[in-house]
């Protein structure tokens, strides 16, 4: 059988298992995320011995996805165990896998064991710094396996429980989730991204005193952004790229895509143009999400209160 007719055989099929994978670094919101899919209706089993995932394969599927939350304190974890058994489902026709790797930085991971005051797995008679620095070395081959890569450093509970039922709340039918996204390049570009477009050569409403408070949601910050005369051929060629892209990667399978648009401040020109396309897409049809990092922070670190 082809490798094509193989991928055909496991999309179409309506009898195959489907198994979520979910890891990433303890700390980063796996246990979270495994009882969120268990809401949304997969059958979730978190720390299950590796050696046992083939037997749980062997019998019919039980009609519903399986979400299994595998991490370092999994009792026979490896690296090369985890990665062969994700090599040995993707091998099987009647199995559709995906990998959902949790990400945070070492600083917050830190932050949140100094909150929580637990002991790190790898590191239980040492600082918790030594445990994170060794299972982001443990774990490197396995996040460069993901498919889904979420990265929870700015995110709270809440917007994890969001971000999961975007990625794997879809009907069927609906084939590809698309998320725009926009960011500031002061602050990096945002991790698990596909497609990042540069929209810096664009006139800045930053300058403008009476745009400079608003933010690329603003229809007068939009307008502004599009007056520019590159604006067009700028926002043509990236709806045809993107028009020529998103049915193909349809047919390869992929279930998830990530677009981000970057500005100076992440505030104006990536956000407007971020709304646009996702504006743009919605109308033809796809499934989209939106997601401003830098709006989102800037909410974030407001003063509570009036």
């Amino acid at each position: 059988m082809s490798e094509m007719d193989q991928h055909e055989t496991k999309t179409l099929s309506a009898v195959g298992h489907k198994v979520l994978l979910v890891t990433g670094p303890s700390g980063a919101g796996r246990s979270t995320a495994v009882n969120v899919l268990e809401d949304m209706g997969f059958e979730a089993i978190d720390n299950m011995p590796l050696s046992l995932l083939p037997r749980l394969l062997e019998g019919p599927p039980i009609g519903r996805p399986i979400a299994l939350g595998i991490d370092v304190r999994n009792r026979d974890f490896s690296t090369n165990a985890l990665i062969s058994v994700i090599d040995q489902m993707s091998a099987d026709a009647n199995v559709d896998v995906d990998v959902m790797y949790l990400d945070c930085t070492a600083d917050i991971l830190l932050r949140r064991y100094s909150e929580t005051r637990r002991r790190h797995p790898l590191a239980p008679t040492e600082a918790p710094l030594s445990g994170i620095e060794r299972e982001f070395d443990l774990l490197g081959p396995v996040r460069a396996r993901a498919n889904v890569l979420i990265d929870t450093s700015d995110l709270t509970p809440h917007d994890l429980r969001s971000e999961i039922e975007h990625w794997f709340g879809a009907k069927p039918e609906n084939k590809l989730a698309v998320s725009i996204q926009s960011f500031s390049y002061k602050r990096g570009i945002p991790r698990g991204v596909d497609i990042v477009q540069d929209c810096r050569f664009l006139n800045n409403p930053h300058w403008d005193p009476q745009l400079r408070a608003h933010d690329g949601t603003d229809q007068a910050v939009a307008d502004y952004v599009e007056s520019d005369s590159r604006f067009g051929p700028f926002f043509e060629k990236v709806e045809d790229l993107v028009d020529f892209l998103l049915p193909a990667y349809v047919d390869e399978g992929k279930s998830h895509l990530t677009i981000a648009f970057g500005c100076t401040g992440g505030q104006h020109r990536s956000v407007s143009v971020a709304e646009k396309l996702a504006n743009t897409l919605a109308a033809k049809g796809w499934q989209v999400s939106k997601r401003h990092r830098e709006l989102e922070r800037r909410v974030s670190d407001a003063p509570s209160g009036s």
